[in-house]
Formats: structure tokens, sequence, C-alpha cells
């Protein structure tokens, strides 16, 4: 019994003890020498450390185990060579796949480094997100393969003939994924924008995918457009550049009324909205304009400047309650529609 116990430790002693210090070094250096790395990059300026030590914590132990284990494989007396040569490719192919993994978080959250960095939106929309894994993904599936000695060529050449028969049978989905790109690289649109299509649809944009593009509209109406009509339309984009935009609030007073004083007090009640309600601009004063002599009033317009798309409402609404009852106060007339009729009747 000690001579079948004392053989087994002789011939798989060594590497199952190679395996358990392989994960042991690994928890290890996890524990110790990626956390204390970790807070020194999480000292810097540049965001891309934090990524790439974030990316990789998951796989540390992994990798440890299975360098230790391509070790100690070749102590393991009952593999041969030909099954020693099978375990190493799959150890291999595994440590590819995890590392590929690695590098999919690390390009996306790098890429999204980048577009915070540069004031861009494009890693939170989700074709740049899975366009960037995709292509990390398949990079490094394609290095397995070569790994474990299936020759690729083959497969790109098949991949080349299949993605233009793919490419002839999904024309429009294609259309639609390559707009998608074109709006985000031109910055046409971007997720949070308030936005007007030629056609008449107006919403914030929600997501812009690899097919569609999303609109929310004021009314929590949910709008899909295909991107490859965004793409062509004309659109009018609420918070491209300066946001802010003018408000004209039309106003009509009689022929008998002091067009001075009408001035001064609308200007007085103008100032009082831009004071009070928080989507006017105050940095922009309300101007008061006469316009024209209307068939029954004199017109004037008081231009507001508003922070953003939809802050129009309650200035408006504001604005007419206050000048109503400031006119009422007054004794500055809102005359209703008048027209006068002359009748000339001829007698023979």
């Amino acid at each position: 019994m000690n001579s079948i116990f004392m053989d087994i430790i002789m011939n798989y002693g060594m590497p199952i003890g190679t395996i358990l210090l392989g994960i042991f070094f690994g928890w290890v250096f996890k524990r110790f020498m990626h956390q204390r790395l970790k807070k020194i990059t999480e000292r810097t300026d540049w965001k891309g450390d934090d990524v790439f030590f974030k990316a990789i914590e998951s796989h540390i132990v992994l990798w440890f185990f299975l360098i230790s284990l391509n070790i100690a494989s070749t102590s393991i007396p009952f593999l041969s060579d030909e099954y020693l040569g099978y375990l190493s490719k799959i150890i291999v192919a595994i440590i590819i796949l995890s590392i590929t993994l690695a590098a999919s978080q690390i390009g996306v959250g790098v890429l999204d480094y980048w577009a915070e960095k540069q004031g861009t939106d494009l890693p939170s929309t989700t074709i740049f997100v899975n366009l960037a894994r995709i292509i990390i993904i398949s990079v490094g599936v394609l290095i397995i393969l070569q790994s474990i000695g299936i020759s690729i060529t083959p497969l790109l050449t098949a991949m080349g003939v299949g993605g233009l028969a793919i490419s002839l049978a999904l024309k429009d989905t294609l259309s639609d994924f390559f707009a998608g790109l074109h709006i985000l690289l031109s910055q046409k649109v971007k997720p949070g924008d308030f936005i007007e299509l030629d056609s008449g649809y107006m919403g914030y944009v929600q997501n812009i995918t690899w097919r569609h593009t999303t609109l929310m509209e004021r009314t929590n109406n949910e709008v899909t457009v295909p991107n490859s009509k965004i793409s062509a339309a004309i659109v009018k984009n609420y918070d491209k550049g300066d946001p802010s935009f003018s408000i004209r609030v039309p106003i009509s007073v009689s022929y008998e009324s002091d067009l001075e004083h009408v001035v001064k007090v609308t200007q007085e009640v103008a100032s009082t909205v831009v004071n009070d309600i928080d989507g006017a601009n105050e940095d922009s004063p309300a101007v008061v304009r006469y316009f024209q002599f209307g068939p029954s009033s004199i017109d004037l317009k008081v231009y507001f400047r508003g922070k953003k798309y939809g802050d129009q409402h309650l200035i408006i609404d504001e604005f007419i309650r206050r000048i109503h009852k400031r006119f009422q106060s007054e004794n500055i007339e809102i005359p209703f529609p008048i027209r006068t009729l002359i009748h000339k009747n001829n007698q023979s």
C-alpha cells in the first residue's frame, strides 16, 4: 500500500504540485501585484491604463493555471507525445481566446475613453461596440485556428466569395449598416440630440444600431427609422452647435395705444419671464419690436432666447399669462379683429 502511494507521489506529485503552484502564484499576483499596480494607475490622468488592468483582472489566475498545466503536462507519465501535442494546442487555444476577450474589452474601453475625450458619443451606440468586438474576436478566432494547425487561407477565400453573395442578398441591410457608420462618423446626429426629419418626425435620438435609429418623441412614443432614410434625409438638429434658439411671441394692441408705453410694459414683463423661467437664456435679454400695421391693430413681436428645444412651451405660456394680466392693469387694449364695411347705394 505504501509502495503504491509512493509511486503515485513520484509519478504525479511533480505535475500536480506544478499546477497548484501556478494557481497559487496567479492568486498572489492578482491579490497583491495587480492590485498595487491598479491603484498606481488610478492616480494617473490617462484612463487607458485603468481600462487595461480592469480587463485582464479576471483572466490572471486562468493564465497562470494554463501555463503551469502546459509545463506540468510534460511530466505526466501516461501522456504520449501525440496527446501532449493535442493538449498543448488546446491550452494555447484557450490562452489566445482569453487574451482575445480581454483585448475586446480593452478595445471597447479605449474607444469609449477616446470618444469621451473628443466630445463624441460613438462607442455609446450599439453599432460601434458590436463592430469593435466582432473585429477583435474574429482576428482572435483566426489566430486560434492557425495555432491548432488549421489553414485559414481556404477559409478566407470562402469568406470572400460568401461575403459577396451575402452582400447581394442583404443589400438593404448593408446599406443601413454603412449609413449608420456614416451618420456616426460625420456626427450628423448623435444620441441625445433632438432632431426633426423632413418627413415630419421629431424626437430625441435614443440609439443608433447597425440597422436603424431610434427616436423618442416628446409624447414618449418611440419611432424607428432606417439609417439609410436618415442619411439621405434633410435633418434639422436642434442640439448641433449652440442648442439655444429664438422664440417669437406675437402681440397686437389697438391703434389708440401709447406705443412707447406698450414697449416699456412689454419689456418689463418679458424681463421677469427671462429671470424667473429656467429654460430662458438669461444672457440674452428679451427684445420687443413692432413689425406691421394690421387690419385692426398694431402688431409687435417679443423675442426670447431659449436654452434648448422644448423650453419654448413654458416661456410662451408664462409670458402670455403675465402680459395679459399686466395689459389689463395698464388699460392697454388687445383688440378683437374689426373690419369696417362701406356700402354705397347707387340710385338711378
